[in-house]
């Protein structure tokens, strides 16, 4: 390469194409040695070839000490349930302009579908809640609601993975994966990140959603169940006794120990041994912490157990505690499985779907969140309600009263954890179509929960492709501070 073809370009380019390119390997080399590659920072990191799941110290003192999300799959409509909208009083079937962009595509007109449930004002902060959610407003003085969320995605398999790692394309991991990678697990006998489905099945997208990505698979989400055995392909193998797999894990730590011993960077097989040790210890613990047979009758039956409609999600809220309370750091239960009808995606019949499914979660939910405050575990437990968007103000089809797709402005809530109970942060317009105060992207949520957690958002960082990766991306990231 000749100084005249060379013109105009630096010194680092110089370097990383002289030689064919082989000049920056050496570059990188000596970038690695420095520190370079792994200057941002994350949890505090222990001896090499630790249990990648060992607690961590985090990046300062935490409010929230563990996290249980309730995701509302299928996008439950913000209007109808918590984003109080007296303006559309008295205007059903009006004519209105209005931008949306759902399922349907784009529009600029549509027909309004005046919000079919009453609102009331409830607790000392006075919020508005509908009727749908009778038991939850009982509890608003803990609630923090988040009246103005966006997404990038309208579409549910992409907006799923948004809200759960904060890209619409498929490969990176999930906020759970993110926290226990940051903080490792307190408890060496349970995972440390559990996903409870909907009988009717998982959300669209699939494991995608409590995957972790590019990180080891020892940060993805675990799926448990309240029917049958807890863990799937956890059982014993006939002929096997635990004294024998206790024998055959010593042997595959010893034989590997010298491989491990000399290299410094061979966290997949420290991993892979770590996960046999963990599955081992699941087969004697996880049976017991789904066993409710030693909670009281009186608890069983505030979360709903002794109702049908409310037996399930009831359950798995229980379920959500008791892990909690033996050191699972984050537990994502889903409402809405399947798809259409079976979950929150109102496009037909707006007031059978949300009866339905805001009829199977109310009561259970809010005995979870009074479960944990009368166990003084809600003021270090951050819950999080919300779907991947909601719903738009106007209908999608030319009769009937189910509503669309809408990212552009959607309520979600959270309590505990640190959170300023009783508060409303911004708002959307008078129909509930986009959000107009303080419009918060997804990212801010999951700031939000990080920095709950006692970990900076904007330096919890994970080497990959060339790049310290993030949850919330490249750019700062504040956590919410009016509900901190």
């Amino acid at each position: 390469m000749t100084p005249s073809n060379f013109c105009g370009r630096t010194r680092r380019e110089f370097l990383w194409q002289a030689g064919g390119g082989f000049a920056g390997t050496a570059l990188a080399g000596m970038l690695q040695q420095d520190g370079f590659f792994n200057s941002a920072a994350r949890g505090a990191e222990g001896p090499a070839h630790q249990n990648p799941l060992a607690a961590k110290e985090p990046h300062f003192i935490p409010k929230a000490k563990r996290v249980i999300f309730l995701f509302m799959y299928g996008g439950p409509s913000h209007i109808d349930t918590f984003d109080y909208k007296p303006a559309m009083k008295g205007r059903d079937n009006q004519s209105v302009d209005v931008k949306t962009f759902g399922r349907g595509g784009h529009k600029n007109q549509g027909r309004i579908v005046e919000p079919r449930w009453n609102f009331k004002q409830y607790g000392e902060c006075g919020h508005w809640v509908s009727d749908l959610f009778p038991h939850v407003a009982t509890c608003v003085d803990d609630i923090a609601f988040l009246h103005s969320m966006t997404a990038d995605s309208p579409i549910h398999g992409s907006a799923m993975l948004m809200m759960n790692s904060g890209k619409i394309l498929s490969g990176s991991p999930c906020l759970g994966s993110w926290v226990n990678y940051g903080l490792g697990s307190v408890n060496e006998n349970l995972p440390g990140f559990v996903v409870m489905l909907d009988p009717t099945g998982g959300p669209i997208s699939g494991a995608k959603n409590w995957s972790s990505g590019y990180m080891p698979a020892t940060y993805q989400g675990t799926i448990l169940r309240s029917k049958g055995a807890p863990i799937i392909d956890l059982s014993t193998p006939e002929g096997t006794s635990r004294a024998m797999q206790r024998e055959l894990l010593d042997t595959l730590r010893d034989t590997n120990a010298d491989h491990l011993a000399s290299r410094a960077d061979n966290t997949d097989l420290a991993a892979r041994i770590n996960s046999y040790e963990l599955a081992f210890k699941m087969q004697q613990h996880a049976p017991e912490a789904v066993d409710l047979s030693t909670e009281t009758e009186a608890t069983q039956k505030m979360y709903g157990l002794d109702n049908p409609r409310t037996l399930d999600f009831g359950k798995r809220c229980l379920l959500a505690r008791r892990l909690v309370e033996r050191g699972v750091r984050f537990v994502q239960l889903y409402s809405g499985g399947n798809h259409n009808d079976a979950n929150w995606d109102a496009h037909g019949d707006l007031e059978k779907n949300h009866n339905f499914h805001a009829g199977n979660t109310d009561q259970p939910i809010a005995a979870l969140l009074k479960d944990l405050k009368q166990r003084d575990m809600l003021k270090d437990t951050l819950v999080v309600w919300g779907g991947e968007f909601g719903r738009q103000p106007t209908a999608e089809y030319a009769a009937g009263t189910g509503r669309d797709h809408n990212a552009y402005g959607f309520t979600m809530w959270m309590a505990g954890g640190g959170v300023k109970g009783g508060t409303s942060v911004g708002t959307t317009d008078e129909l509930g179509s986009v959000a107009v105060d303080s419009p918060f992207h997804v990212k801010y949520l999951h700031a939000t929960v990080l920095h709950q957690m006692g970990l900076d958002p904007n330096k919890l960082s994970y080497f990959h492709g060339g790049l310290d990766q993030k949850l919330v991306g490249v750019e700062h990231v504040a956590p919410i501070r009016e509900i901190i």
